[in-house]
């Protein structure tokens, strides 16, 4: 959510100027760990707190602990993933859960693979070698990524969904490190929020689930984040996304940045800080004005939850 976030500081800083709000995109399992150990007052990932233990921590326990109260996820940023790929002529290129989970393993190796010419009939791909780019730090994007191929690409997809990944390529640190890389290799692939391939003009592939190729849009990962269902309890709005949906027009391949917070606060001031802050984040004109920037509005059902939320912290 860095782009996101700085724009939204920025733009509440005009109105609120004496409210100092620093900002570090250190990546969703450092910012994890960081809200845990109480060195921040919340944390932004990319997925929310987990509920089974990992390396003998169970995230939530941790979380409460710290708090002294249940600590809440409230989606507040739509980031789509895409795919971006660099090769020379080819503006079009279309991709399915099972040639992207054939990409990442390292077992399709040339762009002109039969598998992916058959999914761009008609189309001249050339024999260039692929070089797939991975996040090398823990990852929320990584998460949402393998989740997809996981739940998308079925048998395809060997390994469990995690912040660190398990596929091949070579690893390069944080969105900004794989957007990079991918810009100055041909032949590059990799997974990056929308932000940055658009910061980098990044070719990114269509997807297809099953339904039709589908190009990275605001209202098509929209329809994707609207049908996610909320699968914590009261104001905990962490949510449960179907990346193997067929509906049509959806793209498939999404993430909510998560604001992860207290819900109840022993600092009454810091409190109302966060809450003023994070209302604003939620509020519908802020949201859009997130577009130009590569994410999407959150769904107006979920934009009023998320209000709601923001409003119950105490």
């Amino acid at each position: 959510q860095k782009n996101a976030f700085e724009e939204v500081v920025a733009a509440y800083n005009e109105k609120c100027p004496d409210l100092t709000i620093n900002y570090n995109p250190s990546g969703s399992g450092t910012g994890i760990k960081q809200f845990n150990a109480g060195q921040v007052d919340f944390a932004g990932s990319d997925s929310a707190l987990k509920t089974e233990e990992k390396d003998g921590v169970v995230e939530v326990d941790a979380a409460k602990k710290r708090c002294g109260s249940d600590a809440w996820n409230i989606p507040m940023v739509v980031g789509p993933i895409s795919v971006s790929y660099n090769l020379r002529g080819v503006d079009k290129l279309v991709l399915t859960p099972a040639l992207l989970a054939g990409i990442f393993q390292g077992e399709i190796t040339k762009w002109n693979d039969a598998k992916i010419a058959a999914a761009n009939s008609g189309d001249d791909l050339p024999a260039t070698d692929i070089k797939p780019f991975f996040r090398s730090d823990e990852s929320g994007t990584t998460d949402n990524f393998t989740k997809y191929l996981k739940a998308a690409g079925g048998d395809a997809w060997k390994a469990d969904p995690g912040k660190v990944w398990t596929g091949k390529g070579e690893g390069k640190e944080k969105s900004s490190g794989v957007a990079d890389a991918v810009k100055s290799t041909e032949g590059g692939v990799t997974y990056v929020e929308w932000s940055y391939a658009k910061d980098n003009g990044l070719a990114m592939a269509q997807i297809d689930n099953g339904s039709g190729a589908v190009e990275l849009t605001s209202d098509a990962v929209g329809k994707f984040i609207s049908a996610a269902k909320t699968d914590g309890t009261g104001n905990d709005l962490r949510l449960s996304l179907d990346y193997a949906t067929k509906q049509t027009g959806a793209y498939p391949i999404g993430l909510v940045t998560y604001e992860i917070v207290c819900s109840k606060n022993s600092d009454p001031a810091k409190q109302a800080a966060i809450t003023s802050f994070l209302g604003y984040f939620a509020q519908t004109d802020t949201q859009k004005s997130l577009e130009d920037l590569g994410y999407a509005p959150l769904p107006a059902d979920l934009q009023t939850k998320v209000a709601a939320a923001v409003a119950a912290l105490s």
